[in-house]
This record gives structure tokens, C-alpha cells and sequence, in this order.
């Protein structure tokens, strides 16, 4: 086959310098660079927005309106593109009725066997789908949940009414509701609510037969109080509001439908039998249990119906992901298993000659199960097709035909194409990288001694098997142990018992508003600076207040909504995107203007602003990795990885008090170079007084462990068990999947 190339000459999207490169088609082909060097603005902006909108051209305008808009990248020439299929880390999510089982279309094949083969027979396949009325169990509309009032956390005992003993919106003194029970003469406005009656309690809360065996009855028309919030909040058709939505979650919890148990199913849908099995206990199995099941169905009629549905169920297991239950709530599942279920759906693809961008496939991945996803990118690779992965693992790049390093540092320090070749080859070279990659990090053998310990005591959560630990504070602990063997469950079960500050990934904003010097709270003092030294209300210096374009609200940007083209966002005339009047930029402190602070990286802003306060904060995001950030840049667009990173930055700046903190997977998007700045804020951290718990995979992070707690042996059913307990030193000689990783 002739492998052609795609072609790229002068691009410049975001921080790319002017790049060419000249990328193999038909190989598997991995992007590596320090974060932020601009190796998505590479793969992602450049070639996948330039593909995905050539490929969006071809469609009718009615058809273009409902696919994904793609911004054209800033390139010269960009030639030699197929259609692009983007896997990438964001999290499925969906809403409450997306499980494994639908958006891998395993539940389509299943529900179509039991119209088929159930005893008693029941109907067509929509009479076991949970979203169809035929199918949904009446209760809970086929969620499986029903949502409750959370009643013991409407009232503080410890307080009268007057004090706001109803802890609800609107029900305190002053509130909206207040004088329906405070000024009724039914009850003890000045007494804590502790010292009334059982019977006053139910009265006041549920009203009813309790309401009306009290001395002084209330009015006719008197609504307790669980009855009037699940009135304005539960049983209302109207849109909420975010306050409404913020209450509700606070004020309510979901629990199992009494009716169907979480099967989502009617009872004629819930009784039907295949094997022996209802259809709810089918989903509730792991997919290798599942598996083994339907390979015994041998009824010549379904036969098509099984392999397909066998077939769908073998890539599940091939990728990893055997281990969960097409019953799973896909808003459950992390990054890295959203991104391997995407992926379970382009391996029985007959498509050729397509491009596959993928972004960091090992994340969440056990040393030990990378080996299955390299196949399938192989695999993907052979049946013709172009693989483009952006990952930091060298066991990834280990099996890359070739790899093309961007760099070398971030920001503008990156950008420009540093390597281009084979591994062994990168392995050599005077990069980052390949400096990186022959560097050995030894494991700790002078651990720190706890000051004392967090225990959990017989866990049962999802698969754990009444586990037992004790996590020692003022170490860093580190959780191990392949995906599904419990580690997040063990995590979970941490902080439900004891107090914890979870530093994930999820996002720290959607607002574009947001940026590091908002979110960390230093805009505040950025204002002050400007407004003392020229005595001018701070508030000239707020992009959403006085000083903001009138033109484009304080954007940069105009945004214009073209229907079915691409929406078009231009800079704003007026401003040219400096986001201020002319007025407010006059002002400057050391030559620099409000906009032009915006525009400074962390780094840059940590030695041209004046300011000890603000240099000790925005520091923080230096110390974390991110000085490559500007100041000004939305928070919506930082990878998860960078998410985490600046809610520890945020953390390093504001704790005080010894705290446990609990990180998921804090190397995700880290180059190898990296991984030793985050070592050094761990430590930091525990260094202050501090518990740091982390799960990761990162062998490197393990060997710098306290204390090392694995978990395992396997996935699912095959694990929740912990393995191992202790120094990671003393970790040896065992046949687990941790500890032979660590030995290779």
C-alpha cells in the first residue's frame, strides 16, 4: 500500500509557531510533548477541525445544522485529509436513562432476544426498553430511581424557629414561608425544636393525623413542611432555576423505585424469563458473565441476534471493560472508561482509509492493561486506516510507527515540530521527551511515618469485600490496582466516613468568563493594584463591570449565530478584543495596562507584577505546572488533567488547617517531565501538615509513595479485595499486576 502523508504548512493555531510537518498516513502515529507545547492545537484544532469541517461542507444545510460545528484552523496548507472520527476523554454522561447497555447498543440486541425467546412472551423488543412507555415501569417513568425528600436534613433541632430551625430556602425568619408556622399559634416559636414533642416534630413536617391531634390545631388549609417543598419543587412542570435546582439537590436523594428495584421495567417486562434469567438480572451481570450466558443460547432462529450481541460484548472484554454491567449508568463511568466504550463501536467497523484522532487512551488504565488498547489501535491500523494518538505513556510510544514531538516548552516556548521519528530513535534524542524517557525514578526507601490513621472498616461498596484499611495521615497514600478492582469505591467510602477534599477533573467552570486569575481569586487584588495607584474605583478594571467594551460586554469577541454554517465569532471593532474602553487603558502599573495583565502568562506575571499577594497566588499555578497559562484565558478550555491542577493551586493558596485530600488520577495529562513538578506539590502538601490520598497508574508516582494500598486482583467480581498493605519498597515478589509492573 502507498503510504501518502498529511500535509501541513504554516500553522498557527493557538501557539503553534508557523509548523510544518508531513504526517504518515495508514500508520499509527503518537504526538508527545510537555503540556501546553501544542500538540492538540496540532491534532485536534488543526487536523481534525480542518477534516471535520471539509467532511461538514459535503452535507445538505439542513444536515449541516445538526452535526458538530468545527472552527477552521489557522493554516497556509493543510492537504491529504480523510474523514476524521475524534475518540476523546470527555465523559460520555447523557442523562439518567443512558447506560452501558444503550449507547454501546448491547441493550438493543438483548431486548430483541428476549421478544423473541422469553417465557412467558411478553411482546415486540419496545416492551423491554426502559424508554418507551410499552416497556417503562410506571413508578419511575424507567429511571430505576425515584427522587425523595431528604428530611432529616430540612430541620436543625439545635435551633427555634426564629433562629431558622427550617433549614429550607424561604422557611427561615424573614422568609417568604416563614409565618405559616411561626405566626399560626400552633407552635413554640422560641423553643429549639430538640425540646418539642415527637408528635409537634411530625406535625410541623408532615402536618396530617399528627397536625390534628395537637391542642392548638393548625388551619384548615395548613401544608407541613416536607408536603409545601415537594409542591414547589418536586411537583412542578416549570423550568427550574439554578437556585431551585441547587435546593433540590440539597434537599432531596435518590432512591431504588419501590416498584421495580431498578429493573426500569413494567412487571410484565420485569417477569419474562431467558435461561432462567430476567432480562434486569442479565444487565445487572458483568459482560464476561453476560458473555458466557448467551453463548449458550443456540436457538436457530436468533442466531443473528447472539452474534451480534456476542460479538459487541467480546470488544467490551477485549478492551478492558469487562468488568461492567450493561445496567451501568453511563454518568458514572470515568474518563478513560467513557473513551474505551467509544472506542468498543469502531472495532467491528468495516470503514477503511479512515483517520482515528485519540486522545490519551491509557488514562485510567493499570500498567498492566495497556497492552489491549495498543492492539486495538493496531488493529484499527492494519485494517487501513490512520491512527493519531496523543499520549505520554512510553508503552504507547513503544509501539508508534512513528512519533512526532511538539515543543519544546509550553505556551510560546512551544509550538514547533522538535522530533520526528521512531522510539528507540526519541529515545536518544536531546528533547524533553527522550530526556525524560531515560530518566529512572527510584522507589522511596526513607517513607515518612504517619501521625496517625483514617479507618475504614468492613466496606461493602459496589464490589469491595468488606475491606479493612487504615490510611495514614500526614503521608502521602497512594491506591493501586487494575480499573474495576475497587479503587474508587475504597476512595469513596474514605471520604463518606471521614472528612475529605476531592480534587478531580471534572471542570472547574463552563462560564468563558472564567479565567486562573478569577477562579483563583486574585482578580480582586489585580483591581485593587490598578485602582490605588491611580485612585479610580476598582470596579473600572472588571471586563463584567464600568470598564468593560459596551460593544461586546466585556467578551473581546462578537459572536453571530449563521443557522446551519458554522457560528462566526470575530474580534469586537471596538476594542479589538482588549475586553476594556479606551479609558481604562490608559491606566498601566509597570507599562502594562489591564488587558496587557490578561495577556501575560503565569510565568511572565509572576515577575512583572508588583504585587506580594498576587505573586504568591498566581506562584501557586506556576508551582503546579501551569505557568504556561495566561491570565486571561477561559477556564473552559483546559484539559481535565489542567483542571486538577488548578483546584490544587487554588488549595495550595487557601488551606491553613491539616486537611485530607483525596486526587483522581492527578497525572492525567502530564508529560513524563511533569510528573516530577506534581511529586513536588504532593510533597508539599504533606510537607504543611497535610493527607494526601491519590489513585494512579503512574509507576512513577507509586515509587514515591508512603504508603502503598493495592487493590485487585482483577476487575469487578475479580477484585475488591486489598492485596497489598504497606511500604511500596517492601512490595515484592508477589504475582500481582502492581507489583510486576513495578519490577519491570
Amino acid at each position: 500500500m502507498e503510504h501518502r502523508s498529511i500535509t501541513i504548512r504554516g500553522a498557527r493555531t493557538n501557539n503553534l509557531a508557523g509548523l510544518d510537518v508531513d504526517v504518515p498516513r495508514n500508520r499509527l502515529v503518537v504526538f508527545v510533548g510537555v503540556s501546553g507545547s501544542g500538540k492538540s492545537s496540532l491534532v485536534f484544532d488543526t487536523i481534525a477541525a480542518e477534516a471535520g469541517h471539509q467532511l461538514n461542507e459535503t452535507f445538505p444545510p439542513f444536515a449541516r445544522n445538526r452535526l458538530p460545528k468545527w472552527t477552521r484552523p489557522e493554516v497556509e496548507h493543510i492537504g491529504g485529509l480523510s474523514p476524521v472520527i475524534v475518540i476523546d476523554q470527555r465523559r460520555i454522561g447523557g442523562n439518567a436513562r443512558s447506560t452501558v447497555g444503550t449507547v454501546t447498543d448491547a441493550w438493543t440486541y438483548l431486548r430483541l432476544l428476549f421478544s423473541r425467546l422469553s417465557t412467558p412472551h411478553v411482546g415486540e423488543s419496545n416492551r423491554f426498553s426502559f424508554n418507551d412507555p410499552a416497556g417503562m415501569c410506571p413508578t419511575c417513568s424507567g429511571l430505576g430511581e425515584v427522587v425523595v425528600s431528604a428530611v432529616d436534613r430540612f430541620l436543625d433541632l439545635d435551633r427555634s424557629l426564629e433562629q431558622g430551625a427550617i433549614r429550607l430556602p424561604g422557611f427561615g425568619d424573614g422568609g417568604y414561608w416563614y409565618s405559616q408556622y411561626a405566626d399560626i399559634g400552633t407552635f413554640d416559636r422560641d423553643t429549639p425544636l430538640r425540646d418539642w414533642s415527637r408528635q409537634e416534630r411530625e406535625a410541623l413536617l408532615h402536618g396530617g393525623a399528627a397536625a390534628a391531634t395537637l391542642g392548638h390545631k393548625p388551619p384548615k388549609a395548613y401544608e407541613g413542611v416536607v408536603e409545601r417543598f415537594e409542591r414547589i419543587y418536586l411537583h412542578t412542570s416549570d423550568n427550574l432555576s439554578e437556585r431551585k435546582q441547587e435546593t433540590i439537590r440539597q434537599f432531596t436523594r435518590s432512591n431504588v423505585c419501590p416498584e421495580c428495584h431498578g429493573d426500569r421495567l413494567n412487571e410484565a417486562s420485569r417477569s419474562a424469563t431467558v435461561r432462567g434469567r430476567t432480562i434486569g438480572e442479565m444487565s445487572r451481570m458483568e459482560v464476561t458473565e453476560l458473555a458466557d450466558l448467551v453463548d449458550t443460547i443456540t436457538a436457530a432462529h436468533v442466531a443473528p441476534v447472539v452474534a451480534a450481541l456476542t460479538a459487541r460484548l467480546a470488544a467490551m472484554t477485549t478492551i478492558g471493560l469487562g468488568y461492567l454491567a450493561l445496567s451501568r449508568a453511563t454518568t458514572t463511568l470515568s474518563g478513560g472508561e467513557s473513551q474505551r466504550i467509544k472506542m468498543v463501536k469502531h472495532l467491528g467497523s468495516s470503514l477503511i482509509e479512515m483517520t482515528y484522532i485519540v486522545d490519551e487512551p491509557t488514562v485510567g488504565l493499570h500498567p498492566s492493561d495497556v497492552e489491549s488498547v495498543t492492539r486495538l489501535l493496531e488493529q484499527l491500523r492494519d485494517r487501513g486506516s490512520s491512527i493519531l494518538v496523543v499520549e505520554h505513556d512510553p508503552a504507547v510510544m513503544a509501539h508508534a510507527d512513528q512519533i512526532v514531538e511538539v515543543g519544546p516548552g509550553a505556551g510560546a516556548d512551544g509550538g514547533r515540530l522538535v522530533f520526528q521519528g521512531t522510539f528507540a530513535e526519541l529515545r536518544h534524542a536531546d528533547t524533553p521527551t527522550g530526556r525524560a524517557l531515560s530518566r529512572y525514578r527510584p522507589v522511596k526507601r526513607d517513607p515518612r511515618r504517619g501521625t496517625g490513621s483514617l479507618t475504614v472498616a468492613d466496606a461493602t461498596r459496589n464490589n469491595l469485600r468488606h475491606v479493612s484499611v487504615d490510611v495514614p495521615t500526614g503521608v502521602l497514600t497512594v491506591l493501586t490496582g487494575v480499573a474495576g478492582s475497587g479503587k474508587s469505591s475504597l476512595a469513596a467510602e474514605l471520604v463518606a466516613r471521614h472528612t475529605a477534599n476531592v480534587i478531580d477533573q471534572s471542570p472547574v467552570s463552563t462560564n468563558r468568563r472564567s479565567t486562573p486569575i478569577t477562579y483563583t481569586g486574585i482578580a480582586p487584588a489585580i483591581r485593587k493594584l490598578f485602582a490605588t495607584r491611580h485612585q479610580v474605583p476598582a470596579g473600572l478594571f472588571s471586563a463584567n463591570s464600568a470598564g468593560a467594551c459596551p460593544d461586546c460586554n466585556g467578551l473581546g469577541v462578537i459572536y453571530t449565530d449563521l443557522a446551519f454554517m458554522d457560528g462566526h465569532e470575530v474580534v469586537c471593532e471596538t476594542c479589538q478584543g482588549r475586553r476594556f474602553t479606551p479609558d481604562v487603558l490608559r491606566y498601566t502599573v509597570n507599562g502594562l495596562s489591564i488587558a496587557d495583565v490578561d495577556g501575560l502568562t503565569v510565568d511572565q506575571a509572576v515577575d512583572q507584577l508588583p504585587d506580594r499577594q498576587i505573586n504568591r497566588a498566581i506562584g501557586h499555578l506556576a508551582d503546579v505546572g501551569l505557568g504556561y497559562l495566561r491570565l486571561g484565558q477561559s477556564l473552559s478550555t483546559l484539559s481535565g488533567g489542567e483542571c486538577q491542577r488548578v483546584k490544587i493551586a487554588k488549595e495550595l493558596r487557601e488551606t491553613d488547617r491539616p486537611t485530607t485530600y483525596l486526587l483522581d488520577e492527578p497525572t492525567t495529562g502530564l508529560h513524563l517531565s511533569d510528573v516530577d513538578t506534581l511529586l513536588r506539590v504532593l510533597d508539599n502538601l504533606v510537607d504543611r501538615g497535610h493527607t494526601v490520598v491519590v489513585i494512579e497508574h503512574n509507576l512513577d508516582v507509586v515509587r514515591r509513595a508512603d504508603w502503598l494500598i493495592d487493590l485487585g486482583p482483577g476487575p469487578g467480581r475479580h477484585g475488591g479485595t486489598v492485596l497489598y498493605e504497606g511500604h511500596v519498597a517492601d512490595y515484592a515478589d508477589q504475582a500481582t499486576p502492581t507489583c510486576q509492573a513495578l519490577v519491570r
